[in-house]
């Protein structure tokens, strides 16, 4: 009886281990296949598909060969907040939205994406809204969700 509780204790731990982050990544790749690192330039610009790479789990395409090798030297550096999903959404909602990946902000040196559509843009909201406020509610929403279910 002991070894099958051990067993099952074990099996437990391990399914834990196993949960990762969930990534927002419509059109298979994340930020819908934009080239995260071209944003710090405040930027927007698609990746190419001869330019990918794979960091937990999940695809990001770059523009060049010189951004894919930016992100592969410091990926965190570049990984959207709240796993690619609408920031706002995060915050208030306190779920995954999709995003619109021309709508963005670079804080603190990280990147926040948004949703904008059908005449509600969201970054506006995070703006007006108090961003700090927001973004502080949002890391702690996130620890909530973030686990792919």
């Amino acid at each position: 009886m002991k070894k099958i509780l051990t067993i099952i204790f074990l099996a437990f731990v391990v399914s834990l281990s196993a949960q990762k982050t969930d990534y927002n990544t419509k059109k298979d790749f994340v930020a819908e296949g934009y080239d995260v690192t071209v944003y710090f330039n405040n930027k927007i610009m698609k990746g190419d598909s001869k330019f990918v790479a794979t960091h937990d789990g999940v695809k990001y395409k770059f523009a060049s060969k010189e951004n894919l090798e930016k992100f592969k030297n410091n990926p965190k550096q570049f990984i959207p907040q709240y796993g690619g999903y609408c920031a706002y959404a995060v915050a208030v909602n306190n779920e995954k939205v999709d995003i619109n990946p021309k709508t963005f902000e670079i804080r603190d040196g990280k990147l926040y994406l948004f949703y904008n559509s059908w005449g509600i843009n969201t970054l506006d909201k995070w703006i007006e809204e108090d961003a700090e406020q927001l973004q502080a509610k949002a890391d702690v929403n996130w620890q909530k969700i973030k686990i792919k279910r």
